[in-house]
């Protein structure tokens, strides 16, 4: 079952998309034939409006095709995947508690081999049309980001469920953009 996106999850998502300032949004406007494309995929996937929030804040996905949307979308997965690491990384310093520094360090080992080879290899994949490969490397990070958030139970509250929710919906709408590739 998914787990839906909360808007605290979206506006995060806004702030780390891509380092990327809002005002970029209005500076690169889409015309009316991108603007479609963008609306016409998002409509395909399970987020719409984080799907269309994350490639409007984009001013490359204006002349991209659908392979360059899925591009754009595993980009901005792979930034916010290595900002979420960044942030674990972070908690696990200043931690006090034992039981949460070991949740925290179990899913920063989670979400290392998705930064260093599990992303990038997916998105050359992707490059080089290899959708099936870029999907199960994209689906798989949702996974890692899942199993994160089952590692604190009973008293110990996850400090990264809002993450790792953005995490899960940035890589579903991005393997839903691939599989409309694989459709053809």
């Amino acid at each position: 079952m998914r787990n839906s996106i909360s808007p605290t999850s979206i506006f995060l998502m806004l702030l780390l998309l891509l380092h990327v300032p809002l005002i970029q949004c209005s500076i690169f406007p889409l015309d009316d034939e991108s603007g479609n494309l963008i609306d016409h995929t998002c409509k395909k996937t399970s987020h719409y409006d984080l799907c269309l929030s994350s490639l409007q804040s984009n001013p490359q996905s204006s002349t991209a095709d659908v392979k360059g949307l899925a591009q754009i979308m595993a980009d901005i997965l792979l930034a916010n995947v290595t900002d979420t690491l960044n942030y674990i990384e972070g908690l696990i310093k200043q931690s006090p508690e034992p039981e949460l520094e070991r949740s925290l360090t179990y899913c920063a080992e989670l979400y290392i081999p998705v930064v260093k080879y599990t992303l990038p290899q997916a998105i050359d994949a992707l490059s080089k049309g290899h959708y099936r490969f870029a999907n199960y490397g994209i689906s798989d990070v949702a996974k890692e980001a899942d199993t994160c958030e089952k590692k604190f139970s009973g008293p110990i509250q996850s400090p990264l469920t809002d993450w790792n929710n953005l995490v899960q919906g940035l890589s579903d709408v991005a393997v839903d953009i691939v599989n409309i590739l694989l459709k053809g």
